[in-house]
């Protein structure tokens, strides 16, 4: 793992690290000081390439990093940090970006835990309404942008009450003459929150309704306290997902729906686009069609299943019916045994 910069490093002749604020395995994010901007203060996202990387990749890599930068930086959204910056130096990318202040999501839930409480449902359902509107905003981009990284650690609540979903070290343009996107920077996100699909890593069919997923696992950690069982586990063994009333009984049912529905394991089967599930998660409709869509989706899965194991449910079938007549007709067979022993 690359060395992280020293307190005091001046990068581009302009940004002056002033503080390490986090690390992961692709990178880090300092506080620095605006050298030409007296009293400003940014974050700075250092993107480490893999050692691995051949001339050609490196190339390859940095021309993706500052073709996204570009389009990172013609964005302007109040929920989403601005990007002012970007440049390689030292062989190393860099992003720089609004200093957001504040407690991320996941530190206030954890807070919440301590005191062995639920975030309410109405505080949460206020957040999920601006990160509603920031990922609104990045879908309808030219091209559309994902983010490709929900989760509560990269959401966070400023001082005066603003959402901010922060982070963009996964986000993925879609390319319009394809079916697929192409990933820019490295990662693969956090598997309570990724959905089966992303998997894949830069092969992976995503599209918007892999944020719809990873925002639907978002809600669920945020009100239930527990994070959700992840994508492949749920693949394996379907029923490993707890309903998030059963962990959280004051959950209201609209609520619990719309959170199943965003999190449904086949992408066509989750809301088709970020309207949609606001529709769903936030308005006065009746519950039912909700409910329906929900129940229409679990019996498709269902029939599914039955019908790519129909052999081995017949043969289940005739197994418990051989075991039944056998136990029907055990107490005549025994009768019929000791007669004969009589004779």
């Amino acid at each position: 793992m690359p060395a992280l910069l020293s307190i005091g490093t001046v990068l581009r002749s302009r940004y002056k690290i002033a503080e390490f604020i986090s690390q992961g395995g692709m990178g880090a994010i300092y506080l620095a000081e605006d050298l030409r901007l007296d009293g400003r203060t940014c974050a700075i996202k250092e993107m480490w390439t893999s050692t691995d990387a051949g001339p050609d990749d490196l190339g390859q890599i940095q021309l993706q990093f500052h073709r996204e930068a570009s389009i990172l930086a013609r964005l302007d959204h109040p929920n989403l940090p601005k990007v002012s910056d970007y440049f390689a130096e030292n062989s190393r990318d860099y992003l720089v970006m609004d200093f957001v202040a504040g407690k991320d999501l996941k530190q206030l839930m954890e807070e919440a835990r301590g005191k062995q409480e639920m975030l309410p449902e109405q505080r949460v359902l206020d957040w999920a309404k601006q990160i509603l509107d920031a990922l609104e905003y990045l879908h309808t981009q030219h091209p559309p942008v994902l983010h490709r990284d929900i989760k509560p650690a990269n959401i966070k609540l400023t001082p005066s009450g603003t959402i901010k979903l922060v982070d963009f070290g996964l986000v993925k343009l879609m390319v319009a003459d394809e079916d697929r996107t192409v990933t820019v920077l490295q990662g693969r996100g956090t598997a309570q929150y990724t959905p089966l699909e992303q998997y894949g890593g830069d092969t992976g069919h995503t599209n918007v309704r892999s944020d719809i997923y990873s925002l639907g696992a978002t809600l669920y950690h945020l009100l239930t306290n527990q994070a959700p069982a992840d994508a492949k586990s749920r693949y394996l063994q379907p029923d490993v997902l707890r309903p998030p009333s059963e962990l959280n009984p004051e959950l209201s049912p609209r609520v619990e729906a719309a959170i199943l529905h965003a999190m449904a394991m086949h992408p066509a089967e989750r809301p088709a686009d970020v309207g949609t599930l606001r529709e769903e998660l936030l308005s006065s409709q009746p519950l039912e069609p909700i409910v329906d869509k929900v129940i229409v989706q679990v019996r498709r899965r269902w029939a599914d299943a039955i019908r790519k194991n129909a052999l081995l449910l017949l043969l289940i079938l005739m197994l418990l019916v051989a075991a039944l007549v056998a136990t029907l007709l055990s107490p005549y067979l025994s009768a019929s045994l000791s007669a004969g022993a009589a004779f």
